[in-house]
């Protein structure tokens, strides 16, 4: 029996960083969206594929190949039958299903379609990569500024998608292709990071899927870790402490931890902060001690990424510690924390500070300092008052709280003309 090996089919497979397994699960998940069932195939399949053990397989398993690579199946190397000619597989009615590839059971985008007619197909290389590394610096700048907004959101998707398209554009090493799929997850992490900043629920779990997957395909620690942080920190906010506590175990037992105690640091302090979130004090002490304790280990030298450079400090520690002890109702702990995270704040750090001085306005008003509470909170610029949806429900539910405890009251009037005056600002 002529076992001739396939070569095109291995070189595609090289070329976009499949593996024999993960190429099979791409087309089972394919098959099933063709056919209306998955397909059967695991990495023994697809050896069998390139050792030429099977030259052509069946019809489905064909559709499911062309639509995974976007190729005629005779042009990846497969011999039919009898002369039989293959099927292209169907356009379909949505064009992000070109770069459509399910790993693992999540919808990723991923570029796995041809160039589009007409590109002059060219080397992609790091020099692109560091272009791509310029624009996500961009946006981690924009989203320390404003946090939250919609526009922010949209833009990163965007730039994921057009991270993916240099995918088709051309021919790259596989070094440069796990940076390209690095950061269309770093972008669709940011995407994923402004929608839970911005309550979007829904949309920012549509952006966690497709960007934990795209980091699977990368194999990013770091990236990973940031995702995975970002999901625990998501359930925190939607009220899930058990599955806040889920995703964020896994990202505490990623190898980087164990590397790098600064990964190590911010994994326990948002999992203090979970378990504020949860009523659980001793554990939140706990956990804090050991973020600390891992901070003040860490080379503040080492070579991180600008994600983790730009916003995990001292500061950001004393945040995630204000937030805890404020949901554990010990106020005046809550309140030591936020001053000492005011006093370190970098100046980029608007969207920081403005949830702090709210915090800290909600821990002084707990402990009868109304006047002090409405200057802390008079304190936050209107922007972020009026369009952050996050520090805007916080200050509406501070103002809820002033007028329950202090009724009538001159300061209660105070606060009421200045939430007028920003929105009639906003």
């Amino acid at each position: 029996m002529d076992t001739t090996q396939n070569v095109r089919l291995t070189a595609w497979m090289q070329e976009h960083g499949h593996s024999s397994a993960s190429l099979a699960e791409a087309v089972n998940s394919a098959m099933e969206k063709l056919v209306g069932r998955p397909g059967g195939h695991d990495g023994s399949s697809v050896r069998a594929w390139k050792s030429g053990r099977i030259k052509w397989p069946n019809a489905a398993t064909r559709r499911g190949i062309e639509a995974v690579t976007g190729l005629p199946c005779t042009d990846l190397g497969f011999a039919p039958r009898g002369g039989a000619k293959s099927i292209p597989t169907p356009k379909q009615e949505d064009p992000d299903m070109k770069r459509r590839t399910l790993i693992g059971g999540l919808a990723a985008t991923a570029a796995v379609a041809a160039a589009a007619p007409g590109m002059a197909s060219r080397r992609i290389g790091m020099s692109d990569i560091t272009r791509l590394q310029t624009r996500f610096t961009e946006i981690v700048a924009s989203d320390h500024r404003h946090g939250g907004q919609l526009g922010i959101e949209q833009r990163a998707a965007d730039l994921a998608n057009e991270a993916l398209n240099l995918q088709a554009a051309g021919s790259a090493t596989q070094r440069v292709r796990s940076n390209l799929y690095a950061a269309a997850a770093a972008f669709r992490s940011s995407a994923m990071w402004a929608a839970i900043d911005g309550r979007r629920y829904d949309e920012a779990q549509r952006h966690m899927r497709e960007a934990q997957a795209l980091a699977e395909m990368s194999g990013d620690q770091a990236i990973k870790f940031r995702i995975w942080s970002h999901a625990g920190t998501m359930y925190r906010h939607m009220g899930r402490p058990s599955d806040a506590l889920a995703a964020n175990d896994v990202a505490r037992g990623l190898h980087i931890t164990r590397r790098d105690p600064m990964f190590a640091s911010l994994g326990l302090a948002r999992q203090a902060a979970i378990h504020g979130s949860a009523q659980e004090r001793s554990g939140t002490k706990r956990a804090f001690g050991q973020a600390q304790e891992a901070m003040d280990r860490a080379d503040p030298h080492a070579a991180r990424p600008v994600w983790l450079v730009a916003f995990y400090d001292q500061a950001e520690l004393d945040s995630l510690a204000l937030s805890a002890y404020l949901a554990l109702g010990d106020y005046q702990t809550a309140e030591a924390h936020a001053h000492r995270c005011l006093a370190g704040l970098r100046p980029h750090m608007a969207r920081s500070r403005a949830i702090t001085q709210t915090r800290l306005a909600h821990a002084q008003l707990a402990q009868g300092e109304a006047g002090a509470a409405v200057a802390s909170a008079m304190k936050v610029h209107t922007t972020a008052a009026t369009q952050h949806a996050r520090v805007s429900r916080m200050l509406n539910e501070f103002g809820a709280a002033l007028r329950a405890t202090a009724p009538g009251t001159t300061t209660v009037h105070i606060w009421t003309e200045h939430t007028a005056a920003w929105r009639a600002s906003a």
